[in-house]
């Protein structure tokens, strides 16, 4: 849980302030804990106030006076990896989403799954072979 925050973080202090209150409240809660599996409840309850964290501490930035706003345009090849992914199957997408969009290593997302690391290596081996098909049909 430390990793996970760490790489979403960079800084040291923070994910490992965010993972001390992360066990506050894991305990705190601990009554209203229905048995499913530790890791992944621990580390959704991570992930949870870290969203928190960003939430509050995010600033608001003044806007230029000219009327360029500097946003990047928007490039075909994300609409196309978008329509890529919608096209595989839940399982399929679920898995790159956890592992290449929020972050999550293999051994976390095995932790939330309940699944072996081998059989979520495989799984996310199989899901890049489907989506390599699926964007290679959008060119």
């Amino acid at each position: 849980m430390c990793g996970f925050l760490l790489r979403r973080t960079r800084d040291p202090h923070l994910a490992e302030d965010l993972a001390q209150e992360t066990f506050v409240k894991a305990t705190r809660a601990l009554l209203g804990w229905r048995g499913e599996n530790p890791a992944a409840w621990l580390l959704a309850i991570a992930r949870n106030l870290l969203i928190d964290h960003v939430r509050r501490t995010r600033r608001e930035l003044s806007l230029p006076d000219s009327g360029e706003l500097g946003v990047p345009p928007l490039h075909v090849a994300a609409l196309d990896v978008r329509d890529a992914l919608d096209r595989l199957p839940e399982q399929h997408r679920k898995l790159l989403t956890l592992v290449y969009l929020e972050g999550f290593s293999l051994v976390e997302v095995a932790a939330m799954t309940g699944r072996k690391h081998a059989t979520i290596k495989t799984a996310v081996w199989r899901a890049r072979a489907a989506f390599a098909d699926s964007y290679g049909g959008v060119r």
